[in-house]
């Protein structure tokens, strides 16, 4: 090994900055340089859960862990064996960066604010001696047995392994520079996004939240669980999210525009559901059906659901018959709405594709193809679903990636 080896890390997010750090902790005699094309550092990091970044979740149990990653379940299983979120935990909070664990199992920091999980990798690089470079736009690589040559801003610079922390792009042009080396690309698609229904008259509820409801979408076995937010251009929130992280091949193959099937009331069942309202019926009967409302929902929320069912709100419980119960445990349990597009978040877009997973070792991160080359973070085809898996992905990748850069 040379002297002084030259590691690059193209890229400068969370998966490019944990690279970097665990690159210089494991190869102290290693210059290491973080090459990001933009005029910023961890820009995605910043903004992420509404500026409070969402640094992981709480699931030491990596078979657990594993099922929440669409895409990258089999080959992360490997890679958490040696970095999973307790490693984050420690990690990060030797630093000096408290982190705080939320009752659905996320993981922000104390202080709520991005910039101290930003702060803590712009400090440790500073304090290892990272070089830090923006504007740095890699055109092309070259690869051979003993070095790798990048074309950076119409100048050559020469390094002895390269790990590729480039993000996710939501186009296939944006990943040709690594399809021009061989490698395999999968077309990149959003994986993390909200449902739209133009002028459905639901929106008119925007804001409205269900704590607990389950979406299908009709005609397949995709169904995702959780809260339910109301928005002014259709629906979205954790419940949607996991749905569209989950569907995102299918979904694009739809053009967007599918159906969907909620259940308002979570899980609930038929037989359940006529039970309690035939109770209401009998211990609530004088009262009018917009006065007394016998599910968890919001005043608003119900008696949205009453029009959509078809049923007079000024109506007295005991008035009730057979055929409008019905219709409203088919409302409450299978209400189905037209979704016509989808709406990402373009500075938070999380995609499914990139880098193929077969391109790549697992237990260091390293190309099979080009053994000077490494991989970690979104430019995998590897997505999470919403709740930090993401990030801790990106964390896991980057700290095999940089452990094992110099290792023959």
């Amino acid at each position: 090994m040379k002297s002084q080896p030259k590691i690059a890390i193209i890229g400068g997010g969370a998966a490019g900055f944990f690279a970097a750090i665990s690159a210089k902790e494991y190869w102290p005699d290693a210059q290491v340089s973080i090459l990001e094309k933009s005029n910023k550092f961890l820009a995605k990091v910043k903004i992420s859960g509404g500026g409070r970044c969402n640094v992981t979740h709480d699931c030491p149990d990596i078979n657990a862990l594993c099922k929440a990653y669409p895409r990258g379940t089999t080959q992360l299983r490997k890679a958490f064996y040696q970095f999973a979120t307790t490693d984050t935990f420690e990690w990060f909070e030797s630093k000096g960066v408290d982190l705080k664990t939320y009752p659905d199992g996320c993981v922000f920091p104390v202080a709520n604010d991005s910039q101290v999980i930003i702060d803590c990798l712009m400090n440790s690089c500073k304090q290892l001696g990272i070089i830090l470079q923006t504007q740095q736009y890699i055109s092309k690589i070259e690869v051979s047995s003993s070095e790798v040559v990048l074309h950076n801003n119409e100048e050559q610079q020469t390094y002895d392994q390269v790990i590729i922390c480039a993000g996710g792009h939501p186009k296939r042009s944006g990943l040709d520079w690594l399809a021009a080396l061989g490698l395999e690309i999968i077309d990149p698609l959003p994986s993390l996004f909200t449902f739209n229904m133009p002028k459905n008259p639901i929106s008119a509820l925007m804001g409205t939240v269900v704590p607990n409801a389950t979406v299908k979408i009709e005609g397949t076995k995709l169904s995702g669980q959780g809260p339910l937010l109301i928005t002014h251009w259709g629906m979205s929130g954790p419940a949607v999210l996991l749905l569209s992280a989950w569907g995102a091949r299918l979904l694009a193959e739809k053009n967007y525009q599918f159906a969907i099937l909620v259940n308002w009331l979570d899980e609930k069942k038929e037989d359940d559901l006529r039970r309690d309202l035939l109770h209401t019926i009998t211990a609530h009967g004088a009262k009018k059906l917009s006065n007394w409302n016998p599910t968890p929902l919001t005043s608003r929320l119900w008696n949205h659901l009453l029009e959509r069912a078809e049923m007079n709100a000024d109506q007295r419980w005991a008035e009730v018959g057979k055929k409008v119960i019905n219709k409203l445990v088919n409302t409450l349990l299978n209400d189905r709405f037209e979704v016509l597009g989808k709406t990402t978040f373009k500075e938070e877009f999380v995609t499914a594709g990139g880098v193929a997973l077969t391109e790549i070792d697992f237990q260091t991160m390293k190309s099979k193809k080009y053994p000077r080359l490494s991989f970690a973070g979104e430019v995998l085809d590897i997505d999470g679903i919403t709740g930090g898996y993401n990030f801790q992905a990106a964390w896991t990748t980057g700290y095999i990636a940089g452990k094992h850069a110099l290792q023959e």
